[in-house]
């Protein structure tokens, strides 16, 4: 489904107010890591999916850099993917919205 700038700007602004504690691997765009020394590293989830990553190797992945690396880590990121996101919610908002 192709979806138009100004509906994926709409979704955009929805996005950023959302609690990202729990949120589907499938809608995370990619994280970003902090670390205490002041360096970042990033895992760019949408171009993993692009390579054919599957979300359970994406979340493995996610956890192993974690796991390797947590006395360094000073922050976690997510960043969400506005499309996918849309994309899984809007149909939902449109049956409920059906006939009103």
């Amino acid at each position: 489904m192709q979806l138009d700038h100004d509906f994926l700007k709409q979704w955009e602004q929805i996005v950023n107010d959302v609690d990202k504690d729990h949120c589907p691997i499938s809608c995370v765009k990619k994280v970003v890591f902090k670390t205490v020394d002041r360096k970042q590293k990033t895992i760019n989830l949408r171009s993993l999916r692009k390579q054919g990553f599957d979300a359970d190797s994406l979340e493995n992945a996610v956890s192993q850099f974690i796991e390797e690396n947590e006395s360094s880590i000073a922050s976690m990121e997510l960043v969400l993917d506005v499309e996918a996101v849309a994309e899984l919610i809007q149909p939902e908002t449109d049956k409920l919205l059906k006939g009103i």
